[in-house]
């Protein structure tokens, strides 16, 4: 098995650091939030994987955007909740296929040449292309929050900037762009906070995210880094 798919010591911190929060949470709050504890663990697995350019966080993917989906739905959530069930869970599947077509492998075989990269390759935009990716997503926000509002969502403008930028960071993502990470750091700190409302409102699940989203700004961050110089290594 080559370096590039050993786990760092990094990723093994933020798996194991979300599984023993879990534990902790569950033993400080009496209770055992099967369905939050399963999201918040597989969406780790999840983000780690991507971090590193690996194919398999797709599998951890279906499991994570699922089960977030119902989750979303039961806080009102509501774009959130479509986010998930109408555009993450099929995008599963198109990331696998992309990510195939753009050199990840899922598995080595006696075969293959020693020194293969099973990782995806990565590349960059350029400022003209960051501009406007900067520029539509301001604007797409400010109007989809206009009619979370109009929907009666408790918390618009926070659900609208973490469902466009989360759309549009997924697209990035299958096409293996580096530039998703700037866009996913945003939406997990909004996460955060968006969460922490409905922890303050007393929702089921919603500890359970704030952790989640936490561990997967954690892993953002780790994510821009290792993506630059993938993206650098390819151009």
């Amino acid at each position: 098995m080559g370096k590039d798919r050993i786990l760092s010591f990094y990723d093994i911190f933020l798996i194991a650091g979300v599984i023993v929060t879990n534990i902790v949470y569950s033993v400080l709050t009496g209770t055992v939030d099967i369905i939050g504890s399963a999201a918040g663990i597989a969406g780790v697995c999840c983000v780690v994987l991507v971090a590193k350019g690996s194919i398999w966080n797709y599998a951890f993917g279906i499991v994570n955007v699922s089960l977030y989906a119902v989750i979303s739905y039961k806080a009102a959530l509501y774009g959130d909740a479509g986010l998930n069930a109408l555009y993450y869970l099929p995008m599963q599947f198109v990331g696998w296929w992309q990510w195939r077509k753009r050199g990840a492998a899922v598995s080595r075989s006696a075969s293959s040449a020693p020194d293969r990269d099973v990782r995806v390759k990565a590349r960059r935009m350029s400022w003209g292309q960051r501009l406007l990716l900067a520029a539509g997503s301001a604007v797409l926000v400010f109007l989809v929050g206009l009619l979370l509002e109009r929907l009666g969502d408790p918390q618009p403008y926070k659900d609208s900037a973490t469902t466009v930028l989360s759309i549009i960071a997924q697209a990035l993502m299958s096409l293996a762009f580096m530039e998703q990470w700037a866009l996913w750091i945003i939406t997990n700190v909004i996460s955060v906070a968006m969460w922490s409302v409905c922890v303050a409102r007393g929702e089921a699940h919603a500890g359970l995210m704030v952790v989640m989203w936490v561990f997967y700004l954690l892993n953002s961050l780790n994510g821009l880094r290792v993506w630059l110089k993938l993206s650098r290594d390819n151009t």
